[in-house]
């Protein structure tokens, strides 16, 4: 059976740029391959410097995962922090990619035109990222537009090191949604945590109605379309072209329709969301990270007779 994976960072909550990016599409396909969810903590590290925040991060994420519609029993939910092999690989691949490569990322090159901390765990991410795949023979990745490039490294740093010790990685494919690929945010940009405009998957009612009333509008033309936008992901187009017809230059009763079909979704998600234990959570972890760590030692054992460490 091909393998499936991937993984969202607990760097805060979720929000629905998440959820259709990356989530959504993985609990509409995981059951079809050997799938693996992970939570990435150790990627986090590169924004999130406070750990009690990052504690809750973590049981939160996993609620969320289950909340959307994951089973826990038909897959493996991981902590990427309790599977070792994965900074070890990191490493090791390290040593065979150049500076110059990794200053190409476009997800670096931007954070640092913006003026952000750039520390070295952000700059050698996309390694990570590499390590996490190509540990579990991974087939599929689905992932948001923005992350094509960090797959194609992936497929590229895999080539390295079979051209280098002989084959020993599978080179994964990118699964992208091309019509939910990019989530525009409240301010028609990407939807993203450090743009701050953001419109979150499991806040409460109220925290809903004020992101969605934020939503920049142009008074100038008759459709926003910014709603829009994020309100097709919820509707169909043609579905939408009456409400949109029948309301122009409205943008109060079109947002007003934006957060009932939001709520309607969302809404009894985020009530089973509540129901989801810490003890439960903590328990799905210690055995989806045993389970992954039983599959990534194999795989780091090849690894490690491959360059040359293991005296076996």
């Amino acid at each position: 059976m091909r393998k499936l994976l991937t993984g969202l960072q607990p760097s805060g909550a979720l929000h629905i740029g998440n959820y259709f990016g990356a989530l959504k599409p993985f609990a509409d396909m995981y059951g079809e391959y050997e799938s693996y969810l992970m939570v990435a903590d150790y990627h986090a590290l590169t924004t999130l410097k406070n750990p009690e925040e990052l504690r809750k991060n973590i049981l939160d994420i996993v609620r969320d995962y289950v909340a959307a519609g994951i089973d826990p029993k038909k897959l493996v939910i991981f902590q990427q922090s309790q599977v070792p092999e994965h900074t070890e690989l990191t490493w090791v691949l390290n040593t065979l990619v150049t500076m110059s490569f990794l200053e190409l990322a476009h997800a670096y090159k931007d954070k640092e035109a913006r003026g952000l901390e750039t520390n070295v765990g952000l700059f050698d991410y996309p390694i990570l990222m590499a390590s996490d795949i190509l540990l579990y023979d991974t087939d599929i990745v689905p992932v948001g537009q923005d992350q094509r490039q960090h797959l194609e490294y992936t497929r590229d740093i895999a080539g390295k090191f079979n051209n280098a010790y002989g084959e020993t990685f599978k080179l994964p494919t990118a699964q992208i949604l091309e019509n939910v690929a990019i989530v525009p945010g409240t301010d028609g940009k990407k939807m993203s945590k450090s743009y701050r405009n953001t419109i979150p998957l499991f806040g409460t009612k109220a925290e809903l109605v004020k992101s969605i009333m934020s939503i920049v509008t142009d008074s100038k033309g008759d459709q926003p379309e910014n709603v829009y936008e994020i309100h097709k992901l919820f509707r169909s187009e043609s579905d939408l072209a009456p409400l949109y017809d029948a309301n122009k230059g409205g943008y109060k009763a079109l947002k007003d329709a934006l957060i009932a079909d939001i709520e309607a979704i969302v809404g009894p998600m985020r009530e089973k969301r509540a129901s989801i234990s810490d003890e439960e959570v903590r328990r799905i972890l210690k055995e989806g990270s045993e389970k992954a760590r039983e599959t990534a030692s194999v795989k780091m054992k090849e690894v490690r007779e491959k360059i040359g460490v293991s005296l076996q």
